[in-house]
C-alpha cells in the first residue's frame, strides 16, 4: 500500500491490510431495508391488522416491547432502555470485532456486519417508537412461529454465518 505524506513523499507501506470495516455498507442496507419495511407496513397496517401472503405466511402489524420472543414485553417500561443500552454495547463490540477482521475474511465480516445491522435496526425503532415492529408471521396450521422482521432475519443470518464460518475454520 502505498501513503504519501504532507510534503508529497510516497511511501510504501509493507504489511498494510484492509479491515472489515469495509463490510460496514452491509450494514447499512440492512438498516435501511428494515426501516423502509417498517415504514411501508406502518403505513399500510393498524396495529393487529393482518394479510394472507401465502397458506402459511401472513404480513401483521406488531408493536414488541420485549426482546426475542416478546421476553419481558409486560414489564414496566424500563426494558426499552435495558435492550436499547444492551443493543448498543454489543454493537460496539461488534464494530470493534469488525475492525479487527481482515476484509478478506469475507464471510464472518459479512456475519458481523448482518448481525450489526440487525442490532441497530431494532435500536431504531426502540429510541423513535419504545417498542420495535414485527411484521413477518410464519404459521403451519394454528402453530405460530414469532412474528420478526428484517433486522431479526439479519441477525438470525448473521449468527447462521458465524457457525458456518467457525465450522469451516475447524476443518
Amino acid at each position: 500500500m502505498r501513503r504519501t505524506d504532507p510534503h508529497g513523499a510516497t511511501t510504501i507501506v509493507a504489511g498494510a491490510r484492509r479491515n472489515g470495516l469495509v463490510y460496514l455498507w452491509l450494514t447499512l442496507v440492512v438498516i435501511v431495508l428494515d426501516q423502509l419495511t417498517k415504514a411501508a407496513v406502518e403505513r399500510s397496517l393498524q396495529l393487529y391488522q393482518s394479510f394472507v401472503v401465502l397458506p402459511v405466511f401472513e404480513i401483521s402489524r406488531l408493536h414488541n416491547t420485549g426482546a426475542a420472543f416478546s421476553f419481558l414485553a409486560a414489564a414496566a417500561g424500563w426494558q426499552r432502555w435495558l435492550f436499547t443500552v444492551l443493543a448498543i454495547i454489543v454493537s460496539a463490540a461488534l464494530v470493534t470485532w469488525l475492525r479487527r477482521i481482515d476484509s478478506e475474511s469475507r464471510l464472518l465480516a459479512s456475519a458481523v456486519a448482518l448481525i450489526l445491522g440487525g442490532a441497530l435496526g431494532n435500536v431504531v425503532d426502540r429510541i423513535r417508537l419504545g417498542y420495535v415492529i414485527d411484521f413477518i408471521t410464519v404459521h403451519w396450521g394454528d402453530h405460530f412461529f414469532p412474528s420478526f422482521n428484517v433486522a431479526d432475519s439479519s441477525i438470525t443470518i448473521g449468527a447462521a454465518l458465524l457457525l458456518l464460518d467457525a465450522w469451516l475454520e475447524a476443518r
